[in-house]
């Protein structure tokens, strides 16, 4: 039997994407989990039900403001797989059936055109607002085809800008000039794929010979530039993404010149009108006083540029309180923050009366906050006023979509139905104690009378994500409805706490993130919601690698795992597709001070024969250009070596994603839960 070690993979062969010898294994793979999984009734029952949900036309369609004064909205049900980009008016909007403009038909265009679109966004024109450019993804890629689109013709312009597939960037500077970094061939691309070179390319000329305005280097993530369109506060900026977290900025004058913002590089800033917002990752010290990592402070921006450091504080952090995000609208800014995974907003008001934890700036709380649910900012549009858009959910309860104005009324514009039928069931949020002794919040949503059973567990424990509450009817249709128990761990890694929380899980640190979510799944026995047989645990991307991770150093916790498009392979991470852009998140593999500890943890590296270990499933999908499926092929393939119990599916596309339409969706999230239910306990 084969230990895997730094200079011995016998499963490398299936890094090769698409070569025969590896899309045969798949073909073999995906036979023998259909076969196993899909065979009985109770599979095409929850196929169905979930496929309900994915198409409801009673779903909320979630509006995004372009500053043009429509509601834009890019929908997918049963008729329409491959999706509808659509606008309309605010008022008819507000009727139970809006009449939408259609502005384009993704299955129309992809039927006259044979190619699998994927719609991936798209980028207005600001100010005009008649010129688009829309991205295209084939098969769910991250990298797309960039086409220019007219909204007063309904058709792709003639001669417009259109690039080729590639992982782009592109932002409008006006109706004849774009910023772009994209694939010109060698030396245009980072070591991680993205844009190494920035250029302003004009319209009606070829892109490879437009102006280079900005160069990053080779080992960046990716290099930048951006256009503020805003009346009397137009700026132009360039930078380069050194990894993950730092990022070098420059203020781009008329004549070229580059003038550095100077802000620290981890820190996160951001420009309205005259205002320079800065949150910071770790402490920075101005003018003699030091500011704590998680803070979020207010300049103006020419003052601060010319050298002065009046820094007004609009949020520190404590213990249980971190800032989740901000936003703008016209005159105020909204800050979103969360005490113990909860979510707080309230309106910030600058050169106003009051201090209130800052000169100049009056706080107030938002209108039409729902006090027992999750609430969130949909969009706001900082070009015309200061009105927002809210929704309010909870795991049990449906979204509620709301349109305020700050200072003004609110009123509701849509309700979700209900998907699934919740009677009997709450949401209790517990603390679990870490290894180290670290208090770990997690939410259980379920029946509080009922004895221990099946009950699935979630994570994320990376990159500053935070994991907060909302509806899922797919997770009620197949899961809570049919008696199970759903949990969601905050562990160290996200963001939930702050950066504080986020770097205690960082590079040497990660395993404190498994020994967080280990530490919830024991404490779910203990309180006897669950047993070690009938707990589940699933997660996808840096998710999957905990699942990995949990599957190799905890198997007698957990009773079957299910991993989504998982980072397996620690080695060799950073050598496929996307991978060298997270060197910050987890270390090098090539410097054998991280390789020392990446090697403690890494799945691929750490199974071993004569373990029981729990039943798996991997996920994942050929065309993932983000994380390559060859790290849950590699795992699948030496598991089965082994004879364990691993269950495998490779979807044909997708992307990241996984599923590229509702059908995928439905198929993939049928056939989790036909694993879960057959390996923790049939209901």
């Amino acid at each position: 039997m084969t230990l895997i070690d730094e200079g011995d993979d016998p499963y490398r062969w299936l890094e090769e994407l698409d070569a025969e010898p590896a899309a045969a294994w798949v073909r073999e793979r995906n036979a023998a989990t259909v076969a196993a999984l899909t065979g009985d009734d109770a599979f095409v029952e929850v196929q169905a039900e979930i496929r309900q949900v994915l198409d409801a036309d009673d779903r909320i369609p979630y509006p995004g403001w372009r500053g043009d004064g429509y509601y834009y909205d890019y929908w997918r049900d049963a008729a329409h797989p491959r999706g509808l980009w659509r606008r309309t008016t605010p008022a008819e909007y507000r009727r139970p059936e809006p009449a939408w403009d259609v502005l384009l038909d993704l299955d129309a265009l992809a039927a006259a055109e044979d190619e699998n679109w994927v719609w991936d966004g798209v980028t207005v024109l600001r100010p005009g607002h008649r010129r688009c450019l829309v991205s295209l993804s084939r098969g769910g890629k991250d990298a797309v085809v960039v086409r220019e689109y007219d909204l007063d013709t309904r058709g792709f312009v003639p001669d417009g800008f259109t690039l080729a597939e590639a992982k782009s960037d592109v932002t409008w500077i006006d109706a004849d000039r774009i910023y772009v970094g994209t694939d010109l061939g060698p030396g245009s691309l980072t070591v991680s794929g993205y844009p190494r070179v920035v250029r302003r390319w004009r319209r009606g000329t070829p892109v490879s010979e437009a102006e280079i305005v900005y160069e990053g280097q080779a080992g960046d993530v990716s290099a930048y530039a951006s256009h503020d369109p805003t009346p009397g506060y137009e700026r132009d900026f360039v930078g380069r993404s050194l990894d993950f977290y730092r990022t070098r900025s420059f203020l781009l004058t008329p004549d070229g010149d580059k003038v550095p913002v100077p802000v620290p590089e981890d820190a996160q800033w951001d420009v309205h009108r005259q205002w320079l917002l800065v949150r910071l990752r770790t402490p920075w010290e101005v003018a003699g006083v030091t500011h704590p990592a998680g803070a979020l402070l207010a300049t103006r921006f020419d003052d601060f540029l010319a050298g002065g450091r009046d820094l007004t504080v609009l949020f520190e952090p404590d213990e249980r309180t971190a800032l989740s995000y901000h936003v703008w609208t016209r005159h105020h800014l909204i800050l979103a923050t969360l005490v113990d995974v909860r979510r707080r907003l309230e309106v910030l008001t600058p050169d106003g009366p009051g201090d209130s934890g800052g000169s100049g700036w009056r706080r107030t709380p938002l209108a039409g906050v729902s006090a027992d649910d999750d609430t969130w900012i949909v969009d706001t549009d900082p070009d015309l006023g200061d009105d927002y858009l809210i929704a309010s959910t909870g795991y049990l309860r449906p979204a509620t979509l709301r349109l305020g104005r700050i200072g003004g009324p609110v009123e509701t514009l849509k309700r979700e139905p209900a998907y699934f039928d919740a009677t009997g069931l709450t949401v209790r949020q517990f603390f679990a104690t870490s290894a180290d002794g670290t208090r770990v919040p997690y939410s259980v949503v379920g029946d509080p009378t009922a004895s221990a059973g099946p009950t699935l567990l979630t994570g994320y424990g990376g990159y500053e994500i935070s994991l907060t509450p909302h509806y899922d009817g797919v997770l009620g249709r197949g899961w809570l409805a049919r008696g199970g128990t759903y949990v969601v761990a905050n562990i160290r890694g996200g963001g939930e706490y702050g950066p504080r929380w986020h770097r205690a899980a960082l590079r040497e640190n990660r395993p404190r993130a498994y020994e967080d979510f280990a530490a919830v799944a024991t404490d779910l026995v203990t309180r006897g919601i669950t047993t070690p047989g009938q707990l589940g645990i699933e997660g996808g991307s840096n998710g999957g690698l905990l699942m990995g991770a949990m599957l190799t150093r905890y198997p007698a916790l957990v009773g079957a795992v299910v991993a989504h498009v998982p980072l397996l392979d620690m080695r060799r991470y950073h050598l496929l597709l996307a991978g060298a852009s997270w060197t910050a998140e987890y270390g090098d593999p090539d410097d054998p001070a991280d390789w020392a500890f990446l090697r403690g943890y890494s799945p691929y590296h750490n199974v071993r024969p004569g373990v029981t270990y729990p039943p798996v499933l991997f996920v994942t999908s050929t065309r993932d250009d983000r994380v390559h499926p060859a790290h849950a092929r590699k795992m699948a393939a030496l598991l089965g070596e082994y004879g364990y119990d691993v269950s495998y599916y490779e979807n044909v596309e997708g992307g990241h994603g996984a599923a590229s339409n509702n059908e995928q969706r439905a198929f993939l999230s049928a056939l989790t839960v036909r694993f879960l239910w057959r390996r923790l306990g049939d209901r």
